[in-house]
């Protein structure tokens, strides 16, 4: 009968605290295997404590022998065969610019064209080595003209510089709206780049209007229904009986801000501080 070799005080120690706390489990058994051999425990009853064939015992004390304490932990495996060869990997990240939002119409394209039925789960692994997933920006539909940009923002330099002497308050005036449902999709754009969507309208949302100070302070004014021209002027209205001191606001370039109503209301505006 077959047995482990005669075990020194030393490998004894080493065994007993593979066995004790290793974390891996496969390690603790074969060690405690080769205890159970030391104690004259056969084969055959290592086996069926363990419940694995009597050769698996035998290729454990050959290994123990050959390699010692490093012949009882796993090999490196080969790991299962990838689904898509190298070329079909190639298709996925072409069938992901196409659909970068949806990963099961990915899915869905490469079982057409290859036959191979894979899950989400394996073609976002095949993703991940080329694209990253981030959420979606909007972006307006043109990028400003060049010198209109950067006169404003030479502009908002000077406000902001007079905001930082006292000599005025400086505020943000903005507006939003919300929704119960997200209208910013998922998406896989390749690693270094972003994809944006243009923005659009949502019906059935709840506006606010809001005038925001460098310093957090923010007055806002929550809308059931549309934004329009008249909305805006009596937010301006409201915004200036709560201010102490005379005051800049700050708009983008929406259409209800370059209004005739709004063009109109600037005179009295500036009067009022």
């Amino acid at each position: 009968m077959k047995y482990v070799t005669s075990l020194s005080d030393a490998d004894i120690t080493t065994l007993q605290q593979m066995h004790a706390p290793h974390p891996s489990r496969r390690a603790r058994m074969r060690a405690h295997s080769l205890l159970l051999s030391h104690e004259r425990y056969t084969i055959p009853h290592i086996a069926r404590i363990y419940q694995v064939d009597q050769r698996r015992v035998s290729a454990w004390m050959d290994r123990w022998q050959a390699w010692g304490r490093v012949g009882l932990y796993d090999r490196p495996r080969r790991g299962r065969p990838p689904l898509c060869t190298a070329e079909e990997q190639q298709k996925v990240s072409a069938y992901l610019n196409d659909s970068p939002t949806d990963v099961k119409k990915v899915v869905e394209a490469m079982e057409q064209k290859t036959q191979k039925r894979g899950s989400t789960k394996t073609s976002k692994r095949l993703i991940k080595k080329s694209h990253v997933w981030q959420r979606l920006k909007k972006a307006p539909a043109q990028a400003p003209e060049p010198h209109t940009y950067s006169r404003s923002q030479a502009m908002m330099a000077r406000w902001q510089a007079r905001e930082r002497h006292g000599a005025c308050a400086l505020w943000d005036g903005d507006g939003t709206g919300f929704c119960f449902e997200p209208y910013l999709p998922d998406a896989w754009p390749p690693r270094g780049t972003s994809l944006q969507v243009p923005t659009s309208s949502q019906s059935r949302r709840l506006h606010v209007c809001g005038f925001l100070k460098r310093n957090n302070d923010l007055h806002p004014y929550m809308i059931e229904g549309s934004v329009d021209t008249a909305v805006i002027i009596e937010c301006f209205a409201q915004l200036r009986e709560q201010l102490d001191k005379r005051s800049s606001v700050l708009r983008d370039n929406a259409p209800m801000h370059r209004s005739k109503a709004c063009m109109q209301q600037m005179p009295k505006w500036v009067r009022q501080g």
